[in-house]
């Protein structure tokens, strides 16, 4: 017994000890400030360390690295050290031991220090979480989102496992409250959830983030990279992460403000206000970016909106820093050049220089964009070219995904001097019947153009390609007939373009969304009208559908959203049956709504309003205002160039169109400048048809004198040609008026309105305005004025023309075959003659 007694004893001392002496190496390692600390303290302790003290080495080493900037960390010294193996194997041979959040910190760090994907630790920590997950005892939210983020750092997201999580989320959604969980778990999931579960999901984050007074901007990206993974435009909620990154502006570096940018380009969101404060943080600090990593960030997001001052700087500094890029950063580079289409011969030279040493490291969609960079920036290097076309073959030959092998024959069909191979023809036919529409299209294109410039060098290659043409287009309208889902159509139907489209399968196209017609809902109404838009179709059965989809959930559709409703019966110039109602309706709702809208979105949608009728006095108002303008201008110097012309030319129109249709608003015209301007720089010419119809009209007019060719009215219209008739319909010679000309070659120059009012025509006489309408002036499927050609007609008809319109449809007619057909026709028009 007394001996019993002394063991016992023995053995209780012995385990305070190891206890206190345990703690006492927990704290030790805790306290550790750099690597070589820890790995100190495993050597030394080795048979001692628990399964406790091997998760927090494991640990520490993170978070030791976490504090340190990227360049500065020493990841590749910490994994090929010996203690850190030690605590590897370590930990395996412990990891059953270990508590469910320990496994999960582990798993975490561990591949924050770049493990490789196949770590043999990672592998048996992952399966002992999917174990402990399957009899539900890892079920602890946070470190089940943190298990969730390592398995898709892992590139598991796709696994068994990651389905399991997304089921207990599901499971748990309601009582989620915390953001940060949410956005980690959502990101996770994103690849094994089903549509309905997706809106659950966007529907819980919109809750979360109205009832947080303060959300990190972290979990605003991580919110982002779901919508982008799902493929989803939601832009209210994309809105709510610009106003915290907005609010978080400070805090951002230029790793952030990269992802953030490259983000918004997927997700096809842009903010003006976002783009002012990123210039301003990259620009005070660009001197900081002197690494090829942190270098090629900062050219992709600041060198489209640098001026041509900071842009130069940029350019020569990635030409002295070529050599140091990687082959992802080369890529970045070349993406930003053509994006702001720079044409730089130097860099475009020292960028293909260094890109045979990459060359074998890209996949093939990778290799596909290189190559369209560098035609599309004129590059000329053809040994590179002929390298990219031998990979380019390669890779065509191995592939077996329909999506790469269109990808490769589309780009393959725009690099110079290219000579088809039978191999490209046979591979194209082979994967026909599994591509999609898009593909379809990608294929085609390449097709008609080899065929047409007789690139098809072996014998019978015009014959088969001619034959494979044909089995394309068998193969669209077999998989439009078979279509039976408007959601999955019109995301195929979203980079379909082209020629081969237009004329082969856009009839077809239309009949099978009218005939999927009861599917347009409010989830879809927004994607088919970006889809009409780009076609110009009109199709009443198909924009009525839209209209009263769009009017019964008015207060559902996000403003800027409407937006782009409103444009498709704008352009097309399109009166659905309940018209007052469908425009005064959206209008009422973006009116309540006008501080969801950009200062330039803000002119956008009020040129697309005028261009319908509409003038609500609030906008009009709000937007011709000295603060709006200021505000304006200044965003407009961080806008895209084409989006910043494209403004530019809206706010004149609108201008214009208030000036001509509502004077008791009293808004002055103040675009004479930039008019002029643009007009000097459009190197307007007059073409072969405008000369023939000039010599037309001096014949039927009785001379040269009578008719003006390519006027530019007030307000600066041009117009085809002009002559006045008096009361009796006789010419009057413009020799008496002493127009005069603005100097550019076959343009004439009217007065302003004020010299126009000095200048009366005599009693009972009239202009009038000869115009030419060619296709472009039509919908493509009817002979139905588009809302740009619509207006023209109405604001001239006020500055006091009668307006002919010659449709291009009438005049290239069979009809009017002859001159003496075209003389008699003209004189009708002209003369009012019925």
């Amino acid at each position: 017994m007394l001996c019993l007694r002394q063991v016992c004893l023995f053995t209780l001392r012995h385990y305070q000890a190891r206890t206190l002496s345990s703690d006492l190496l927990l704290s030790q390692i805790n306290s550790c400030t750099h690597e070589d600390e820890v790995f100190s303290l495993v050597g030394k302790n080795k048979a001692r360390l628990s399964e406790k003290h091997v998760g927090i080495a494991l640990n520490m080493l993170w978070q030791l690295q976490k504090k340190r900037p990227l360049l500065l960390r020493t990841g590749d010294y910490i994994r090929n050290h010996s203690q850190f193996l030690t605590l590897c194997i370590l930990a395996e041979n412990k990891v059953e031991h270990m508590e469910d959040e320990a496994i999960v910190d582990t798993l975490y760090s561990i591949l924050r220090l770049n493990v490789e994907d196949h770590d043999s630790l990672a592998e048996v920590l992952v399966t002992e979480a999917w174990k402990r997950l399957e009899r539900q005892v890892l079920l602890n939210l946070p470190a089940l989102s943190k298990f969730a983020l390592c398995l898709y750092k892992k590139h598991g997201h796709c696994s068994p496992v990651i389905g399991k999580i997304a089921h207990i989320v599901d499971m748990k959604l309601d009582s989620i409250e915390d953001i940060k969980i949410l956005s980690v778990l959502m990101i996770s999931i994103s690849d094994v959830i089903s549509e309905s579960f997706r809106d659950r999901l966007l529907q819980k984050t919109e809750q979360l983030l109205e009832e947080k007074d303060e959300v990190h901007f972290n979990y605003a990206k991580r919110i982002l990279q779901f919508l982008q993974n799902v493929k989803l435009r939601h832009h209210p909620l994309v809105d709510k992460c610009n106003k915290i990154f907005l609010k978080s502006a400070s805090h951002l570096d230029i790793h952030s403000i990269s992802l953030i940018f490259g983000l918004y380009e997927q997700l096809g969101f842009d903010n003006a206000e976002f783009r002012l404060v990123a210039k301003q943080l990259l620009s005070e600090t660009m001197d900081d970016y002197y690494d090829p990593e942190t270098f090629a960030k900062l050219f992709f997001t600041l060198g489209p909106m640098a001026g041509s001052k900071v842009r130069n700087r940029l350019l020569e500094t990635a030409a002295c820093m070529a050599e140091e890029f990687s082959s992802h950063q080369v890529l970045v580079i070349l993406k930003t050049m053509h994006k702001i289409k720079c044409r730089n011969s130097h860099l475009l030279k020292k960028m293909a220089s260094v890109l045979h040493k990459h060359l074998d490291s890209y996949n093939v969609l990778q290799l596909v964009k290189l190559t369209q960079y560098l035609v599309m920036l004129g590059c000329h290097n053809l040994e590179l070219f002929a390298k990219l076309k031998m990979l380019l073959i390669g890779f065509l030959k191995s592939s077996v995904i329909p999506a790469d092998t269109a990808a490769v024959i589309r780009v393959l069909a725009i690099l110079p001097s290219f000579q088809v191979e039978e191999i490209v023809i046979n591979k194209a036919a082979a994967v026909l019947p599994q591509c999609r529409l898009h593909h379809l299209n990608c294929i085609a294109t390449a097709l008609v153009k080899w065929n047409h410039y007789d690139q098809l060098h072996w014998q019978t290659g015009s014959e088969l390609c001619v034959k494979l043409l044909q089995k394309l287009n068998d193969c669209g309208f077999q998989r439009l007939q078979k279509a039976n889902n408007l959601n999955l159509l019109l995301e195929e139907l979203t980079h379909v373009n082209g020629e081969w489209f237009e004329e082969v399968l856009s009839e077809e196209t239309m009949a099978t969304c009218q005939r999927l017609i009861d599917q347009i809902t409010l989830a879809n109404v927004l994607q088919l009208s970006f889809f009409l838009i780009k076609t110009s179709y009109c199709c009443p059965l198909l924009l009525d559908r839209v209209a009263s989809v769009t009017v019964e959930n008015i207060d559902k559709i996000h403003p800027f959203e409407i937006y782009f409703i409103l444009f498709l019966f704008s352009a097309l110039n399109y009166d659905p049956p309940v018209n007052e109602e469908f425009f005064e309706t959206c209008i009422q709702h973006l009116i309540s709504n006008l501080s969801c809208f950009e200062t330039h979105h803000l002119v956008l949608l009020g040129h697309v309003l005028a261009v319908a009728g509409y003038f609500p006095p609030v906008l009009i108002m709000r937007i011709f205002n000295i603060s709006f303008l200021s505000k304006l201008d200044a965003q407009l110097e961080v806008l895209p160039d084409t989006l910043k012309q494209r403004v530019c030319s809206r706010l004149m129109k609108l201008n214009r169109a208030v000036c001509l249709e509502c004077p008791e608003f009293h808004i002055p015209w103040f675009h004479e400048r930039y008019c002029q301007h643009v007009f000097r720089n459009s190197n307007s010419r007059i073409n072969p048809l405008r000369q023939h119809v000039h010599r037309m009209l001096t014949e039927i007019l009785g001379g040269s004198h009578y008719a003006r060719i390519s006027v530019l009215t007030p307000y600066y219209y041009e117009i085809d040609f002009e002559c006045i008739l008096d009361e009796n319909k006789k010419p009057l010679s413009y020799m008496a008026e002493n127009i005069p000309s603005n100097g550019m070659e076959g343009i004439h120059l009217r007065h302003d309105m004020k010299d126009e009012g000095r200048k009366a025509l005599p009693p009972g006489a009239q202009r009038i305005a000869l115009e030419f309408l060619d296709s472009k002036a039509f919908s493509k499927n009817l002979r139905h004025l588009k809302g740009e050609s619509a207006v023209k007609k109405r604001h001239l008809e006020m500055l006091g023309y009668r307006v002919v319109q010659i449709p291009h449809f009438e005049w290239n007619s069979m009809v009017l075959s002859t001159k003496g057909e075209q003389l008699e026709y003209l004189r009708k028009h002209l003369y009012g003659i019925q």
